[in-house]
């Protein structure tokens, strides 16, 4: 696959995500969702909500789902450990739950007070009940996010999908 085909993931969470019928995007900013934020931002379809903490997103999601509506939550990895608490109330009300997060403290991380969360986000999303799948190239963050939308929206699931730091690209420190 030459750089020509290789799939623009950053538009394709976007695209899964409506297609999927999500109708609001709860969300921290982050640059490695920039490109959906702003397609779901300029959607006037999708209500695109700007959280101050990653875990206001859980209760967020919890109240459209009773509302008869599909959410996802947007996020990094340092949010994941923000969420730990809040997550207890996915597993017990056991409410459709998916989350794309953006992986920090991963691959070629410069800024090592990333590295804890980062290294402990797929393990500490497994302990509270949610089924994780790590995407670190173009091509498998579409059939990932659409599996794992599927797995929430029909299947009463708590999902995440991981986007690697090899996928998002390797950050540089700017003085």
């Amino acid at each position: 696959m030459t750089p020509h085909d290789t799939p623009d993931w950053r538009r394709q969470v976007f695209d899964v995500l409506k297609a999927a019928g999500v109708k609001h995007i709860a969300y921290v900013p982050d640059a490695g969702h920039a490109t959906a934020l702003r397609l779901a931002e300029a959607d006037p379809d999708i209500n695109a909500v700007v959280l101050t903490t990653e875990e206001e997103g859980i209760g967020y999601l919890a109240g459209a789902w009773l509302g008869g509506e599909r959410g996802a939550l947007l996020m990094q990895s340092s949010g994941v450990g923000n969420c730990i608490n809040t997550l207890g109330l996915v597993a017990m009300a056991r409410f459709p739950f998916l989350t794309v997060v953006t992986m920090r403290g991963d691959w070629a991380e410069f800024n090592q007070h990333q590295n804890p969360m980062g290294q402990a986000t797929e393990a500490a999303l497994k302990l509270m009940g949610v089924m994780t799948w790590r995407a670190d190239h173009a091509a498998d963050v579409a059939p990932l996010l659409k599996g794992a939308a599927t797995m929430a929206f029909e299947g009463d699931g708590a999902c995440a999908v991981l986007l690697g730091q090899r996928l998002i690209g390797e950050k540089a420190w700017v003085q």
